[in-house]
């Protein structure tokens, strides 16, 4: 909006780059343009603003379909006034010369205008359009129809108002019936994440089932190595029992040989030695025969007293003696 200073009797008028501003004293244009800056007397002067910016309008608006169901539209259209003077001419773009404010309300005039030319095209074409078709090909359809309605029609034209673009957001049923057309998609999410769940469990019983059997197969071949392992350990044992027993066996016949050998010598020794000894007592016996027999009992005697123990001191009682004497009387 301008900007309006008050200075006595007179006013100074500041506009912007995106407002057209007219004024006009007499009946006469005195300033035209954008971005203006001047004086002006408010008992005699008549200003317009009209803004030349690109301006958006939304739109939200309910329609009937072919099939006798509730839609809502929402869009929304880009337009500029193109010919600020013919718009100052069809619409009231005049402002308070003391305040600088539009005496009406000239923009939402346009806005209701376009709202109104927007709205008719969208409406006929959804009318003829099955719910099916407007909510899968209906968004084009209705930026085109309306695109081509808004830059065709002469009023909007003849009010220099030109459409920039029409852009069409969404169309939606009731949400009862948004429900009831999403229940077959959400059944097939559904269907398909149940088989998707069933496949999991499968693979898993079926993993489950390999490495089951695989540990079956693991215990298998575990018991036949187990096997195989006690009958060499087995073997094993009997072959190291009869290798000690034959060397046990070899070793007793070894150890019998040399008694048998050790035996033999000593029984040669003691027959050698029987030997001997029975020459030597026949060649003492006959070099006894021609001895005389007081010798004799000389030589027991004294073999005999080689035999006693050690006798340190004697004491020769009478008796004693006599006892003696009698006995080698009897033996002589």
């Amino acid at each position: 909006m301008a900007d309006v200073t008050r200075r006595f009797f007179l006013r100074h008028l500041r506009g912007t780059p995106t407002f057209h501003v007219r004024h006009q004293r007499g009946g006469k244009l005195v300033h035209d343009g954008a971005g203006l800056s001047f004086w002006y007397r408010p008992l005699s002067a008549v200003v317009s603003e009209v803004p030349i910016d690109d301006r958006e309008l939304p739109l939200l608006f309910h329609a009937r379909t072919a099939d006798y169901a509730d839609v809502t539209v929402q869009a929304t259209v880009t337009f500029r006034v193109t010919d600020p003077a013919l718009a100052a001419a069809r619409i009231d773009f005049s402002l308070d010369p003391d305040t600088g404010r539009w005496r009406s309300a000239p923009l939402e005039q346009l806005s209701g205008l376009l709202a109104e030319l927007a709205q008719q095209p969208a409406l006929d074409l959804l009318g003829r359009t099955a719910l099916a078709a407007a909510l899968a090909d209906g968004v084009g359809q209705v930026r085109d129809t309306v695109t081509a309605a808004l830059t065709d029609d002469p009023r909007l034209a003849d009010t220099g108002i030109s459409v920039v673009s029409v852009r069409v957001v969404a169309i939606r049923p009731e949400a009862d019936v948004e429900r009831a057309l999403q229940t077959p998609t959400r059944e097939s999410i559904q269907q398909e994440a149940d088989r998707a769940t069933y496949e999991r469990r499968a693979l898993a019983v079926e993993r489950e089932r390999a490495i089951a059997e695989n540990e079956l197969q693991n215990r298998i071949e575990l018991a036949r190595r187990t096997e195989q392992l006690l009958a060499q350990e087995g073997a094993n044992a009997r072959r190291q029992a009869e290798e000690r027993a034959a060397s046990e066996a070899i070793e007793a016949e070894g150890r019998a040989a040399r008694e048998r050998v050790l035996a033999d010598g000593r029984a040669d020794a003691a027959r050698t030695v029987g030997v001997a000894e029975a020459a030597v007592e026949e060649a003492k016996l006959a070099a006894y025969a021609g001895i005389d027999r007081s010798v004799l009992y000389a030589l027991a005697l004294r073999e005999l007293a080689g035999q006693l123990p050690q006798i340190g001191s004697v004491t020769v009682t009478p008796d004693l003696l006599t006892n003696a004497v009698q006995a080698v009387r009897r033996l002589g």
